[in-house]
């Protein structure tokens, strides 16, 4: 009988470049790297190398300079001698279709940027029919200004010289079509087809939510990676996905959930993200509805990461954008298990850095900032679990008996 050998399939590996300007420091290019590495490993690649260059700003031709690229082409050709072949590299910002085709010249490798890396996991995690067409959309809207490379090998598609001895085919003699302005042409139409779809569906999404009755919509909003729908899960006791990877979230969950005597209903939303392409945010219009037509947004924010003031300030920014920045809003810091900080020396006469500040002194800060609008948490651990039901119970009574004087309760709470 015939053996079947089963071969593990191998990983991709990749190699990360990233640039130091003036606007971005060497710290927060290799933050921003970090970030990204945790994009390729959600997408299944393992980076084996990062690349960065102190410049002014990107090159309009190469992104790098040119000294930079054949360094990482050096690197690339080193490694293929040693058998462990590169099998993409991937930049730290979007790139123009020029950039893209000289790199990849250069490099003859696969050439990814952080948008086209992004689309790559949102196509992975996406689930319903509405998150496919969304992406789908955000991904044709990426390839069109880039289809010039996809291209380069084929001359015209039909047609060619006129009467005369022409060397086009016999019946498809004329000015011809290249196969790029097929391909243009092919994709403005699908463009067109997604956009009436994705309106249906807006149209029905609405529909649903006219007939959610007199409950007030509070929407769990915040970086990926937070633990949203972790925090969703142990509030609605619902069974929604959640993973330790970026974008584990595509698809808006909204559930109904009783505090006492109080329903009302709690949606868990996409994830925002660092350099967002505004392609993305126009195509998830419809996903983010729920966050403009909630009343109270939680603005979920992990505490345990290094820069997660820079993260709230991303989101603020995103939903400013969204023009729901002036709603009622609450943060609650989650990952408090997480935790960890660096005691100063008794005898260290050196400025305090973030890595210095305790737990505690943190809780004093925003306490001070923010009064009881915000909550210290840890989903996976349950911490403080009973203490945010109190204060959402408290908010959601509060806009409840605002927006619906004459709904009653479940039932009567003297009080």
């Amino acid at each position: 009988m015939k053996e079947f050998v089963i071969s593990e399939a191998k990983t991709e590996t990749a190699v990360l470049v990233g640039l130091i300007t003036q606007e971005q420091d060497e710290a927060k290019t290799n933050e921003y790297l970090d970030e990204l590495e945790f994009l390729a490993d959600t997408a299944g690649a393992v980076v084996v190398r990062r690349f960065t260059q102190k410049v002014a700003g990107p090159s309009a031709v190469t992104y790098v300079g040119s000294g930079k690229l054949q360094e990482i082409s050096q690197y690339i050709k080193d490694e293929e001698e040693n058998e462990r072949e590169v099998g993409m590299v991937i930049f730290d910002d979007e790139l123009s279709a020029k950039q893209m085709r000289n790199i990849e010249k250069e490099l003859k490798v696969k050439i990814l940027d952080r948008t086209s890396l992004i689309l790559d996991i949102f196509a992975m995690r996406a689930q319903t029919a509405e998150a496919k067409t969304q992406v789908e959309l955000a991904q044709h809207r990426y390839m069109l200004p880039r289809l010039q490379r996809l291209w380069t090998h084929l001359e015209r598609q039909g047609g060619g010289s006129g009467s005369g001895g022409g060397k086009g085919s016999v019946g498809l003699r004329g000015p011809g079509e290249t196969q790029l302005e097929m391909d243009r042409r092919i994709i403005l139409q699908r463009i067109t087809l997604l956009k009436q779809r994705l309106l249906e569906i807006d149209r029905q999404k609405t529909t649903q939510r006219k007939n959610r009755g007199r409950l007030i919509r509070v929407a769990l909003v915040g970086y990926t990676n937070v633990g949203k729908s972790t925090m969703m899960n142990l509030l609605s006791k619902s069974d929604v996905f959640a993973e330790n990877k970026l974008f584990a979230t595509l698809d808006t969950t909204v559930r109904k959930m009783v505090i006492d005597n109080l329903p009302f209903l709690l949606a868990d939303t996409v994830g925002f993200i660092r350099k967002l392409p505004t392609d993305l945010v126009d195509s998830f219009k419809s996903t983010l509805d729920e966050v403009r037509e909630a009343d109270l947004l939680v603005h979920v924010v992990d505490i345990s990461h290094p820069d997660f003031e820079e993260q709230i300030k991303v989101v603020d920014k995103t939903l400013g954008e969204l023009g729901c920045a002036d709603k009622p809003q609450m943060i609650v810091f989650n990952k408090i298990d997480a935790y960890t900080w660096v005691e100063k020396e008794a005898d260290d006469l050196t400025p305090m850095t973030k890595e210095n500040i305790t737990l505690d002194e943190l809780k004093r800060t925003w306490m001070a900032k923010l009064s009881d609008n915000c909550m210290f948490i840890s989903a996976r651990e349950k911490q403080n679990i009973d203490e945010l039901r109190e204060v959402l119970y408290k908010k959601v009574r509060e806009l409840h008996v605002q927006k619906y004087p004459y709904n009653d309760f479940l039932y009567q709470v003297e009080e």
